[in-house]
């Protein structure tokens, strides 16, 4: 396994904006090496943006973002996953045929067993050969994600990853990223459900308006609330006056 506390993602005086909006406004935060970290915030709060620009989809108006020490470059630096919330399949091609052309992309050597196997795991083997735009949202969820995991990347970057599923299949999702985890893959991730945050993530940044207003572990980010949970602070957060806002 990597070894913690040494930085995998810098990211230092990050701003964005877009024409005359500034959507990040001066944002620095650190990822380090295997941990589970919580990037939170309320849609519009600048999340989406911060991975993209970490990813080289979008060029930052300032700032610097670095992963392993230098900007993102595919293939180059280190092998990433990237869940976003807007998914993305070939609906018209059966599922098993689907897993296995990205288990090749990926370099796995057996890929059609390997997806085999992952849909038994997720209980959709008998849905191998059914075209992905017969299935359910909630079942192209799961072999989305099955595809962003395969390969048992590096870094591991889930938005929204249990979004519309019941309190069963969160949990087996929740089962998935935390072996994962125990490989030793960094995991971001993008949620609104406070208590996958508890369970799961070492730290947390959570984002309002492009600016970071809390950030730490998510003990130390509870005692600086006055021990609150991580759902009333998000409330807390997001609550506050605009003109007390302005003051800070």
């Amino acid at each position: 396994m990597q070894k913690k506390n040494t930085a995998l993602i810098d990211v230092r005086h990050f701003k964005m904006s877009f024409a005359d909006k500034v959507v990040i406004k001066d944002l620095s935060f650190s990822v380090n090496r295997g941990e589970i970290f919580g990037l939170l915030g309320s849609n519009g709060s600048g999340k989406t943006t911060t991975i993209r620009a970490l990813l080289d989809l979008y060029q930052p108006t300032g700032g610097k973002l670095l992963i392993g020490g230098e900007p993102f470059v595919p293939g180059k630096n280190i092998s990433v996953g990237y869940l976003p919330e807007e998914r993305g399949l070939y609906k018209k091609e059966n599922v098993i045929d689907v897993m296995t052309y990205f288990g090749r992309l990926r370099g796995l050597k057996n890929p059609k067993e390997w997806s085999l196997n992952y849909l038994k795991r997720v209980g959709l083997e008998e849905h191998a050969k059914t075209k992905i735009n017969k299935l359910s949202q909630g079942m192209q969820q799961k072999i989305q994600l099955g595809i962003t995991v395969m390969n048992d990347p590096e870094l591991l970057i889930l938005d929204e990853p249990t979004k519309g599923f019941d309190p069963v299949n969160r949990r087996l999702l929740m089962d998935i990223i935390d072996e994962l985890h125990e490989k030793g893959s960094t995991i971001i991730m993008i949620t609104h459900y406070m208590d996958e945050v508890e369970r799961l993530c070492d730290r947390i940044l959570l984002l309002k308006d492009g600016v970071a207003r809390a950030y730490g572990a998510v003990s130390d980010v509870r005692k600086s609330f006055g021990n609150k949970s991580l759902d009333q602070i998000f409330v807390d957060v997001y609550g506050e006056k605009e003109e007390e806002e302005d003051h800070e």
